[in-house]
């Protein structure tokens, strides 16, 4: 059988894509971003790569065409698709009827921690020696791929909110039939599809009405608005997680979150002491224990296993340490979890300076829907530089106004370099923050210390 995947070279239709070829099909795809490290995994796989979306890329037709949630109507190769009558479907209703049936799916959704908590999720359920499949939303520091098949019942996948395709509007998640989900958090996100915070809420609501009666539920106890998808109708047993409320708690050892003690209804576990920063990062850890438990796995074995996680790539990610100064790139992309991956860094670092470059690089960003948040979320910040390309739909004045003399604009990302650079001085730790490539700015900033 052969399948041709339209926008292959995304996270998510990446690992699609793989678990594709290792079900034995032959699988070829197309995307206007072809370039690596994507395409040096694909290629690897054997998977047959090609430039844009063009007609003649269909021809002749596959047998199936899987498309991703970034084809639109007017995109010449979904014009020739739907012209032709060729068969196609959705990547996660793929992966919902090909490969999940008959697996016990551990979906995890959420606005946030959503790739941390997979990839530590599926780690833990490999030292539990339960060899589970995944389909991770990055590159996970302990597997040398985004996706596998697995040898085991256990199959943990990222479980996204947003839209499943042009033609299928309901969100990805619902396509999964976990048999246990975390749900993590709950905030408004995804402007370009969700009008308000309840039709995000409706969307959890479909994914809670899927897990079976003898599955579980993982939910965030200090979440309001998870509260309410709950008093929406939950038919599944539910076990909450959080730091000052839950069935699961933790008690910080040290501030910055890399040592905690785990609480099970009320009786203490263990303790965990691991590389990762920041409270968010502790929830993500409980919820994934939780999950992992439920699984069948042993919560007081796993413990040691938190020493081993290494995070995923792009997650406040050490790029190096050039002329004492320190510098990261992280994926943050929403004012809550920058404050909170900030609020971390500020617990480790103590009085050192922190400085970060921002890009609003999310659709939400770039509409403007977080902009009031935005300067609140950067309080732990002692400099920020914000990228304001000319094409942005908003003033990003309004952001760095509000920063009492810590913020600055720059149009470009060799301005923005500069700037940071000109300022940076030793003891310094410098964050890079954009949900996409930032044109390579973290590196480049290093580089340009380290040659200095």
């Amino acid at each position: 059988m052969r399948v041709h995947i339209l926008g292959i070279c995304g996270t998510f239709m990446g690992g699609v894509a793989a678990l594709a070829r290792e079900l034995g099909l032959q699988v070829e795809g197309s995307d206007d971003n072809v370039y690596p490290p994507m395409s040096t995994q694909l290629e690897a796989l054997g998977i047959g790569l090609m430039q844009g979306y063009r007609a003649e890329h269909l021809r002749p037709a596959p047998d199936l065409v899987v498309v991703g949630n970034a084809m639109t109507r007017g995109n010449p190769a979904v014009e020739w698709m739907l012209d032709e009558g060729m068969r196609y479907i959705s990547g996660p209703q793929w992966l919902g009827e090909t490969l999940l049936g008959g697996r016990d799916v551990l979906a995890v959704a959420g606005t946030h921690g959503k790739t941390t908590t997979t990839s530590l999720l599926a780690h833990l359920l490999e030292s539990a020696g339960l060899a589970p499949g995944f389909l991770i939303g990055g590159v996970p520091g302990n597997f040398d791929v985004s996706a596998r098949r697995g040898a085991g019942r256990p199959f943990v996948i990222e479980a996204d909110e947003y839209d499943s395709a042009f033609f299928d509007k309901r969100s990805k998640f619902v396509h999964y039939r976990p048999r246990i989900a975390i749900l993590n958090n709950l905030e408004y996100d995804h402007a370009d599809i969700f009008p308000d915070v309840a039709a995000i809420q409706r969307q959890f609501h479909h994914l809670v009405r899927t897990v079976p009666g003898n599955g579980r539920l993982i939910v965030n106890a200090e979440d309001p608005r998870l509260a309410e998808v709950l008093a929406m109708g939950a038919w599944t047993p539910v076990e909450t997680f959080g730091i000052d409320r839950g069935d699961w708690r933790a008690e910080l050892i040290r501030a910055d979150g890399s040592q905690f003690r785990v609480i099970r209804d009320g009786t203490p576990l263990g303790e965990v002491r691991w590389d990762s920063l920041g409270r968010h990062n502790v929830m993500n850890a409980l919820a994934a224990l939780a999950a992992a438990t439920a699984a069948g796995a042993d919560p007081v074995a796993l413990l040691p296993a938190f020493a081993d996680f290494t995070s995923v790539k792009r997650r406040m990610e050490t790029i190096g340490v050039a002329r004492g100064v320190t510098v990261y790139d992280d994926f943050a992309h929403h004012p809550t979890a920058i404050a909170t991956t900030l609020a971390g860094l500020r617990a480790k670092v103590g009085d050192a300076r922190i400085l970060v470059a921002l890009e609003p690089r999310s659709n939400s960003m770039r509409l403007g829907a977080h902009a009031d948040a935005l300067a609140p979320s950067l309080a732990d910040a002692d400099g920020v530089v914000f990228l304001h390309r000319p094409e942005l739909a908003w003033d990003a004045g309004k952001v760095t106004g509000a920063l009492n003399g810590r913020g600055a604009t720059e149009a470009t990302v060799d301005a923005l370099v500069a700037t940071l650079a000109a300022q940076a001085r030793e003891g310094d730790h410098v964050v890079f923050m954009s949900n996409g490539g930032f044109e390579g700015a973290p590196r480049r900033f290093f580089t340009a210390l380290d040659a200095g």
